[in-house]
């Protein structure tokens, strides 16, 4: 009998894992965004008429990348996108400008379906739902958080809940400098 010389399988990449590694591959860019689903619109919406980047900034892993996401002057957001097995965690880390967390802070959720390689959603976690409540925003309860990535096109960042839809898009064909670092960097 002859021996037969099979390449060893390879394990099929995760939708989670193409996602995240989608997003890595935009490290050290930025890009500017805009609004483009809002309702209905608060009064006293902090993105009106502010300069949205997002800054892809930190993506030594196939695990993790952080994304910076400023708004006008404000640095305080960053996503931390996790790959946890083969699903992924969205959490959003707020800082004060000194670099300490916001009473409102890290909280997202984990995808609970495998997804796609451009689109993954995070409904809201337990730690997220008792945070809320205790900080008296128990109406984000219900939050489900989507982002998107079709490369070389378009990054988007989505918030619904049964009466709310606020979406924005970064366009990638047009990198913009990059901004300072979020706060508590």
């Amino acid at each position: 009998m002859s021996a037969c010389s099979a390449a060893p399988a390879v394990a099929p990449v995760s939708p989670a894992s193409q996602f995240l590694l989608s997003v890595g591959a935009l490290c050290g860019q930025a890009f500017a965004g805009k609004v483009v689903a809002n309702e209905p619109a608060a009064p006293d919406d902090p993105f009106e008429g502010k300069a949205l980047v997002m800054y892809v900034q930190t993506c030594n892993s196939a695990k993790q990348v952080l994304v910076p996401f400023h708004v006008g002057e404000d640095r305080s957001r960053t996503w931390v996108l996790t790959l946890v097995t083969d699903r992924l965690r969205l959490k959003h880390d707020h800082r004060h400008q000194d670099g300490t967390p916001d009473t409102v802070s890290m909280y997202g959720g984990d995808s609970t379906s495998p997804g796609t390689a451009t689109r993954q959603e995070f409904p809201v976690d337990e730690f997220s739902r008792t945070m809320f409540t205790r900080e008296n925003r128990a109406v984000s309860n219900t939050n489900v958080w989507a982002m998107e990535i079709h490369p070389s096109r378009m990054v988007g960042d989505e918030l619904t809940r049964p009466g709310r839809r606020f979406r924005v898009e970064f366009d990638l064909t047009t990198p913009v400098p990059v901004p300072p670092a979020p706060w508590g960097q």
